[in-house]
């Protein structure tokens, strides 16, 4: 085939396992000023002044867009920061992160309290990094200057949020916050679980996850999530159910969107490929809120993903210290209901996703539309981030697809070594990273941008 020469390129990529919108083949990039200029046949470009790199049948995708990360700092950084969760993200093929507004001290619920964390995120990042801002009791007046500000919309907890400084709203709380963001088109992010329903469930504390999966019932997302949707009919607001755990809510969604409602929602890897019936009892590493539910429920939201239900994949990365974890391995009591609720895995969230995916017959476009294309639509960054495409950043990750390797929890570049994947075989490995055309040294100097909404 005769080749196209082009003059001061930056780099040409090439590999036969390009995945584009349109599907996997065989493909030369060429990148210049950190986005992509030019996909031509594959070993077609002949590019003067380009660093050439040939992955043969290693696959590239685009940079994942994790929009669901707790970064923890400033207040918390022994939980995680800036450093460590970047360069988590970019060793795992996340290329974009967006950082949930709690956690931190002070949370992101004021225009001062997101300048205190841009400040304090300036020169950490590994990759490019957003923010989202929180609705809380009393705030409502500070939406309007933390949209023009730039945040991605407003996180709310239906039920308590496990830290004093973020509380939950109550009903009226919650249709004062939707009004306000329906008035400035923002979108408004869920943690939907009704605190009634938790109340009324058993709760017994000890090192059975049987009882703690029971002290989380379906029923508790259900009804948030019913009461949510009702709620939004009558504001109009735009709302996204976070972490989706329960197939219970998935009838209330697809209701809703036949209704009108502006709705999306998202799951996690963790709801994907664990199971509450191999979760050992006192490993707390396990617990999360809303809980992992049993393989029947699994399967449920694989075959709701499958059909479109889900928009995106992301990690709700929301770890701690060991000793809030209460793991028995680090002299802890196992006591599920007084550990911590989070799960570690933002290092892991595409090898355990494709997996899975693979094992049930998805293939790698699956996984780039759920892990990066779909989290990128929500937050407005598609012009930008989200796919192979002329135009975009050349975010950009070599991906093994038939490596396989085992979990060594030490080993992840997250700050605590606490994930419930430690032991697990799991298929696909992250070669390199790329952000905006370079390649990302976890060990060299960080060169993430922080983001801003765009729409």
């Amino acid at each position: 085939m005769p080749r196209s020469v082009t003059p001061q390129a930056t780099a040409v990529i090439r590999s036969r396992r390009v995945v584009l919108p349109d599907g996997e083949r065989p493909a030369d990039l060429l990148i210049r000023d950190g986005r992509i200029e030019r996909i031509a046949a594959h070993d077609s470009l002949l590019v003067a002044d380009a660093t050439l790199t040939d992955l043969g049948d290693t696959a590239l995708l685009p940079g994942l867009v994790d929009t669901h990360v707790h970064v923890n700092e400033p207040g918390r950084t022994e939980w995680e920061g800036f450093a460590t969760a970047t360069r988590a993200a970019a060793a795992g093929g996340v290329t974009t992160v967006i950082d949930m507004p709690l956690n931190s001290i002070p949370p992101t619920t004021t225009v001062e309290g997101l300048a205190v964390k841009r400040k304090t995120a300036e020169g950490q990042a590994w990759v490019d990094l957003g923010f989202w801002g929180g609705a809380v009791p009393g705030n409502a007046d500070e939406l309007e200057p933390l949209h023009r500000a730039g945040v991605f919309g407003f996180k709310s907890f239906l039920a308590p949020s496990g830290v004093d400084e973020f509380p939950h709203v109550e009903q009226a709380d919650l249709e004062k916050a939707l009004a306000e963001q329906a008035r400035i088109g923002a979108l408004a992010i869920i943690h939907a679980e009704d605190p009634a329903v938790l109340a009324a469930a058993p709760q017994q504390p000890g090192v059975h996850y049987r009882d703690f999966l029971a002290s989380r019932p379906d029923d508790a997302e259900a009804a948030a999530v019913a009461r949510l949707l009702d709620t939004a009919r009558r504001t109009g607001a735009r709302v996204h159910i976070l972490h989706v755990s329960s197939a219970a809510v998935l009838p209330l969604l697809a209701q809703a969107r036949a209704d009108g409602v502006r709705v999306t929602a998202e799951t996690c890897p963790h709801y994907l490929t664990l199971a509450a019936e191999e979760v050992p009892d006192g490993d707390t590493a396990f617990k999360c809120c809303p809980p992992i539910r049993d393989e029947s429920n699994r399967d449920l939201l694989w075959a709701a993903l499958a059909a479109g239900e889900f928009i995106a994949i992301v990690s709700d990365h929301s770890p701690s210290t060991p000793d809030l974890k209460l793991l028995k391995r680090f002299g802890g009591s196992g006591d599920f209901a007084a550990a911590w609720g989070g799960i570690a895995s933002l290092q892991l969230g595409l090898p355990a996703i494709w997996t899975e995916a693979r094992r049930r017959g998805h293939q790698l476009t699956d996984v780039v539309r759920w892990m990066s294309a779909g989290p990128a639509a929500l937050v407005g960054l598609e012009g930008s981030k989200g796919a192979i495409a002329v135009g975009r950043d050349a975010d950009l990750v070599a991906f093994d697809p038939d490596a396989g390797f085992a979990v060594v929890a030490d080993e992840l570049h997250h700050r605590n070594p606490v994930t419930p994947y430690a032991g697990k075989t799991l298929t696909g490995v992250v070669r390199t990273t790329w952000l905006r055309g370079r390649v990302v040294d976890v060990h060299a100097e960080p060169f993430g941008r922080q983001i801003l909404r765009t729409r």
